[in-house]
């Protein structure tokens, strides 16, 4: 029997970076999580705290593949979300975009249960429009080493609107720009994890281009705090709503902030850019605050120093770190 007030909430991907946030908050609030992961990219240590907690269960699952079980709400973050591991085998990254929303959205709909899709500002390509807005349509190059995130996520957001109108769906969802924060995963070829990483170690920062591409930053614990008020709001409230923070920051301000913020020897070297890299991404959160009553409000060196603090753990258990 529930308790008043408490869900069963299911959340695939929960064992990777944002997913993993997103448990420890659901459980603290005190619903029943099931947390589902393939461990591609998702990582047991994210989620260990949470194992001993009584309302916490784990399942090794592909969403790939149908899902059989009764949940009020799902969090559908189950995807590679950094070039890195989407490109390494993109015929499933696909897949895991479009097949899996197909299994969530059949879920869904048999036990009648809100579902949240974590879609991606990459959905926006390399934008013509600065900041962009929920109505712009996108300039996303469809055969690019991208396009398997790009359009797979694309997708997705069709099919969402497709079993809204088709079958009357609650839906919500969010199109997440770059977010930052602990759990992160070391390798994964975002600029904030890459920075950091070889500031730690003292090794030369990579940037790609001359640096002057433009990005905006949100730290982690407020883009769950997003994902839950999203979550709560009326069956009619449906998105695509921007979720990130719209303070941006040229890639080489960045390099040179987390070289200072770690007292590293790293210098910087420039590289080739890569095929699609967006020149601009910014969002307009003009509806996030409206519709959510949400604007993030910690500074990038807030959470930088935040997330240096992860990875100088991190590092030091793996013995990588450098003598200081």
């Amino acid at each position: 029997m529930k308790i008043k007030g408490e869900k069963r909430i299911l959340v695939t991907g929960g064992a990777g970076f944002l997913g993993s946030h997103l448990c420890k908050r659901l459980v603290e609030e005190g619903h029943d999580v099931l947390c589902v992961d393939n461990y591609f990219t998702g990582r047991k240590r994210n989620i260990q705290p949470l194992l001993e907690a009584p309302n916490f269960e784990l399942m090794r699952h592909d969403v790939t593949f149908p899902l059989y079980v009764e949940v009020d709400e799902i969090y559908n973050l189950a995807c590679p979300a950094s070039p890195v591991h989407y490109q390494h085998d993109p015929v499933q990254t696909t897949k895991t975009s479009v097949h899996g929303a197909i299994n969530v959205l059949g879920l869904a709909k048999r036990v009648g249960a809100t579902i949240f899709q974590a879609s991606t500002s990459e959905v926006y390509g390399d934008p013509e429009i600065h900041p962009q807005t929920e109505d712009y349509w996108g300039r996303v190059n469809p055969v690019g080493k991208r396009a398997c995130y790009d359009e797979g996520k694309r997708c997705a957001e069709t099919l969402f609107f497709d079993y809204r109108r088709q079958h009357g769906l609650s839906i919500k969802v969010g199109r997440i720009f770059n977010t930052y924060g602990p759990n992160m995963h070391p390798n994964d070829g975002r600029v904030i994890s890459n920075f950091i990483v070889q500031a730690l170690t003292d090794a030369p920062i990579s940037i790609y281009g001359d640096g002057s591409q433009t990005r905006s930053f949100c730290y982690v614990d407020e883009l769950v705090e997003a994902f839950v008020r999203f979550m709560a709001t009326p069956d009619e409230i449906t998105g695509p709503i921007n979720l990130g923070n719209p303070s941006e920051f040229t890639i080489l301000d960045l390099a040179q902030k987390i070289i200072d913020l770690t007292a590293s020897r790293s210098r910087i070297v420039k590289e080739p850019l890569p095929e699609d890299d967006p020149v601009q991404r910014r969002p307009d959160i003009t509806m996030a605050k409206e519709v959510l009553a949400w604007t993030p409000c910690i500074g990038l060196e807030e959470g930088l120093k935040r997330t240096i603090g992860y990875f100088d753990a991190l590092l030091s258990e793996a013995g990588e770190i450098r003598n200081r």
